[in-house]
């Protein structure tokens, strides 16, 4: 079988890994010419993105690339801690929450695929496909085209292989929140090595961690109208600073400092996310991460997402009899999981800011879940984590019956 992966992001390039290491052969097409795309966001990795990646190997070098947050502390508007939780599975060293730029992912990744001589092509814009009974062959740009069994679009949010199985999909909806992210390393916040930091201001939602040296990562979640692409282009970092400051300077949080110590490495984005997919796949070809099942940044799974969609699609193709069997295998465990999370997720991206009544109701309630255990990740897996650890488990088939793992 040979697998033509178009989108060479983490999702493609997690996903030729996973399938090399089944033993397929595989091959990557990216649109860009290079590998410098990536706008500068950084992400947090989870336990379970950090299981999927030992799975085929690379989770030891993203460990690498990245530090370390074994907790999480959640601060109100007024000052006040809240709540401070574990986060992720502790013990293990290659299983704990991790943060990284999202380049710095990506390169980790191109660099395991490169070590095993996946072919990563660079520059081939893809713009259509055809299946017949054989297979199915991608056409590019430039004129070029490729043959292949089976057809992955791992092209992300905006994918341009998801109109082919779905052509009646919806667009991308804006989710009611800018993101902004930055870095710096003036700002000299309080902090301990390894807790992200979980501001609940008056008019955002803001969250930082700062590295083993010195750098402070931070992101700021802002309910306001959509961003055109020429105001995203045509605005400077220190207007974006000017913007967002008013919005944090009446909280009592080192919000408004952080930001105010942030120099030219400050960015926007719209946070955006897809409803149902009605369609992941035809015969020959298949939607994977984004492409598929784009949630908003809010629950921070969409990487993790993208790495189990890769593991569970291996498997899939490992231990069923044909391609159809496999690919129907893969959706049934795959979609109840990552609608969750698309749902989740946009339960936590408010359209407009929350009232003070209802920010001193969720204070109270996170306080009492505190105080009851209940308030973080738990402490030993629950039946959906079993479930879903046999399912990223290489070593453990796929039964026919394997259940859909819930949640996000």
């Amino acid at each position: 079988m040979r697998i033509l992966i178009i989108g060479g992001g983490i999702a493609g390039t997690a996903a030729a890994l996973a399938l090399d290491k089944a033993g397929i052969e595989v091959s990557v097409h990216e649109a860009h010419p290079g590998s410098g795309a990536d706008i500068g966001a950084f992400l947090t990795l989870a336990s379970n993105g950090m299981l999927a990646l030992a799975q085929f190997g690379a989770a030891e070098a993203v460990a690498g690339a990245g530090f370390e947050l074994t907790a999480m502390r959640l601060t109100g508007d007024k000052g006040s801690v809240v709540s401070t939780v574990p986060l992720g599975e502790t013990g293990d060293p290659l299983r704990r929450f991790r943060c990284l730029r999202r380049a710095e992912l990506g390169a980790v990744l191109r660099q395991e695929a490169a070590s095993r001589g996946i072919p990563v092509r660079y520059g081939e814009r893809f713009v259509w496909a055809t299946e017949d009974e054989d297979g199915v062959t991608a056409r590019f740009a430039d004129g070029s085209t490729e043959r292949g069994d089976l057809l992955l679009g791992a092209d992300g949010i905006h994918s341009v292989v998801r109109p082919l199985t779905d052509p009646d999909a919806a667009r991308p909806r804006y989710a009611g929140q800018r993101v902004f992210y930055g870095y710096t390393t003036e700002a000299a916040p309080p902090n301990e090595p390894g807790r992200i930091e979980m501001l609940r201001g008056s008019s955002s939602a803001m969250g930082y961690a700062v590295s083993p040296a010195g750098e402070t990562f931070w992101f700021a979640r802002v309910s306001a109208e959509e961003l055109s692409d020429a105001e995203i282009s045509g605005t400077t970092p220190a207007e974006w600073r000017d913007q967002l400051l008013p919005l944090l300077r009446p909280d009592s949080t080192p919000a408004a400092d952080i930001v105010a110590a942030t120099d030219g490495r400050l960015m926007v984005t719209n946070a955006r996310d897809l409803s149902t997919v009605t369609r992941w796949r035809t015969a020959r070809m298949l939607l994977v991460g984004d492409a598929a099942h784009a949630a908003s940044p809010a629950t921070g799974q969409g990487a993790s997402m993208a790495l189990e969609d890769a593991v569970v699609l291996a498997k899939s193709l490992r231990d069923s009899p044909d391609t159809a069997t496999a690919l129907e295998r893969y959706e049934r465990l795959r979609r109840p999981r990552v609608e969750r999370n698309i749902v989740n997720s946009a339960r936590l991206t408010p359209r407009r800011a929350p009232s003070r009544m209802q920010r001193t109701l969720d204070n109270y309630r996170a306080r009492w879940k505190s105080r009851n255990g209940a308030a973080g990740p738990p402490s030993s897996a629950s039946a959906g984590d079993e479930e879903l650890a046999l399912q990223l488990d290489w070593d453990t088939p796929l039964p026919d019956d394997s259940p859909a793992v819930q949640g996000g």
